[in-house]
């Protein structure tokens, strides 16, 4: 990435690839968190040939979302229309539709641009999870804490970040750190966390803790 005043320019085949854990295939390039993107969401993403690159979902976060195949081929399937979308081609969806894309080519790269109309962009911070658990499963788990202590310095009255942060040091850290991330996640949004947590194989490690169980009974 070449930084330069008032702008920056960055290669796709350079960027830090992040194998998304919440789904099977999926590998994002977290531009939004890279390049710190304010205005508007952006990322991209990758996958193997026959695996989905865009997950099969509709943004209940509001945003309407253009995509833009800009290596390779993809096939959409946007409701229940499949298109085959060979580089160049540009796929608008709106909030509450349903859309996917498989990677239908190697190194294919589908560029995601979403906003939520009438509103200011805010970052929810779903990239940042994704790119911590990404350092820590590549052995850098400090560099992990540090963008996941960035988010919750961010956002710190929002339960995601500090329950993302109990989960990381479950799996990564140490469980002394968990569990007042946790407490706190709680104390924002009890049964958003209560709704969460005891099926979340990250915090399996904890349940035999007695704080587990102060926590949740």
């Amino acid at each position: 990435m070449s930084e330069r005043p008032g702008y920056e320019i960055v290669s796709l085949t350079e960027v830090e690839r992040c194998p998304d854990p919440r789904h099977d295939g999926p590998v994002l390039l977290p531009l939004r968190w890279l390049l710190d993107l304010r205005a508007f969401g952006a990322n991209a993403w990758t996958a193997p040939v026959g695996r989905q690159a865009v997950p099969r979902h509709q943004e209940d976060s509001g945003d309407d979302e253009l995509y833009v195949v800009v290596k390779g081929r993809a096939t959409f399937t946007v409701d229940e229309e499949t298109l085959d979308a060979r580089e160049g081609t540009l796929v608008y969806v709106s909030t509450g539709v349903t859309r996917e894309a498989v990677a239908e080519e190697p190194e294919t790269i589908v560029l995601a641009v979403g906003a939520t109309p009438g509103e200011p962009y805010a970052a929810r911070g779903w990239d940042e999870v994704v790119v911590a658990f990404a350092k820590a499963r590549a052995g850098d788990v400090e560099g992990g804490r540090t963008v996941l202590e960035t988010l919750v310095a961010r956002q710190p009255d929002e339960w995601p970040g500090a329950y993302n942060v109990a989960c990381f040091e479950a799996l990564y850290g140490d469980r002394d750190l968990a569990f007042p991330a946790l407490e706190r996640a709680v104390e924002l949004d009890a049964e958003a966390v209560r709704n969460h947590a005891p099926q979340d194989d990250d915090l399996a490690i904890l349940h035999e803790d007695p704080r587990w169980q102060e926590l949740f009974g």
